[in-house]
């Protein structure tokens, strides 16, 4: 089976290659040249995970044939499906922020952190610094990652008809924030996320227990038991 992950974030790749079971080959949004930015217009996991997948189902579907993708000998046909992800961050004591505005939420309110944080290293360490800020002095560090994921199946009977196969999973793992960072692995607030069961925070664990417990993981693992 041959799925297109609509990203071409090197960290998500990567995870995302890990966990699916051979046979199914993952490939990003650069091997099929995808190159258009999907503005994420939605209010809920949901609605962004299906945005981004509809956006890429629809660019394959309209380069048909003429499709081609990079360093494989694959033809349009042979793609099956889409699955978009997209993951929130939802703290008990901020009412479930940031959720769906995780990825920016440093610089919603923070105007000055927007000329600040330049790299992507600095982006993760200054959202890490505004969750530390908001939770200073608060004895509830309750939260979760949750991951909804969107498939949608370009290929075979259901798709040649019109009708295609559109569903949504979702994975959550529940935990707590840590009072700092600890930990280099992972990305994102792996640093200061500690999940339920563990003493220490995703970006201390190796990377085979995350993969193994984190949100993401949970979703894709919904996906697989859909797709086999």
């Amino acid at each position: 089976m041959n799925l297109v992950f609509a990203s071409n974030n090197a960290h998500k790749l990567a995870e995302v290659r890990e966990i699916m079971p051979a046979g199914v080959r993952v490939l990003s949004l650069r091997e099929i040249g995808f190159e258009a930015e999907i503005e994420e217009t939605g209010t809920t996991l949901e609605e962004n995970s299906m945005i981004k997948a509809r956006a890429v189902a629809d660019f394959i579907k309209a380069k048909g044939p003429e499709l081609e993708v990079k360093g494989e000998e694959l033809r349009a046909t042979e793609i099956d499906g889409v699955f978009a992800d997209d993951t929130g961050l939802e703290i008990d004591a901020l009412d479930g922020k940031p959720g769906v505005y995780t990825a920016r939420w440093y610089s919603l309110e923070d105007e000055n952190e927007r000329t600040k944080a330049k790299s992507e290293s600095e982006i993760f360490a200054a959202k890490r610094a505004k969750a530390l800020r908001e939770l200073y002095g608060k004895s509830e560090r309750g939260a979760q990652f949750r991951t909804v994921i969107t498939v949608i199946m370009v290929n075979g009977d259901r798709s040649v008809a019109g009708v295609e196969d559109v569903w949504q999973v979702e994975g959550v793992v529940r935990g707590l924030i840590a009072r700092e960072e600890y930990g280099v692995g992972g990305f994102g607030y792996d640093p200061i996320f500690i999940p339920e069961g563990y003493d220490k925070t995703f970006g201390e664990l190796p990377a085979e227990i995350k993969n193994s417990i984190s949100h993401r993981a949970r979703a894709l693992e919904a996906l697989v038991k859909k797709i086999s």
